[in-house]
């Protein structure tokens, strides 16, 4: 007796003409992602560096620098115009 096998492909596996392609989908969700993560970055930058500009105010005048208010009020006196502006985040 002699048995012979066919190579075959695993019928679980893609193949085809469309497979390994990327749609435009994948590549419009990594660049919006993209997208988030640098908007992120640059928020995240900017309120770093406002409460970083406050501890110095604060430091430097002898406030409280937990207490905002305080704070506030110091900083809307000494014509400082990071007081006024809506916080986002």
């Amino acid at each position: 007796m002699i048995v012979s096998v066919l190579a075959q492909a695993d019928p679980g596996v893609p193949s085809g003409s469309e497979f390994g392609k990327a749609s435009p989908v994948g590549l419009f969700v990594t660049v919006a992602l993209l997208v988030a993560v640098i908007y992120i970055g640059y928020a995240l930058t900017r309120r770093m560096r406002r409460l970083n500009r406050r501890r110095a105010f604060a430091e430097a005048h002898g406030l409280d620098v937990f207490d905002e208010q305080a704070v506030d009020e110091a900083m809307r006196e000494a014509g400082l115009a990071d007081v006024d502006k809506k916080r986002w985040f």
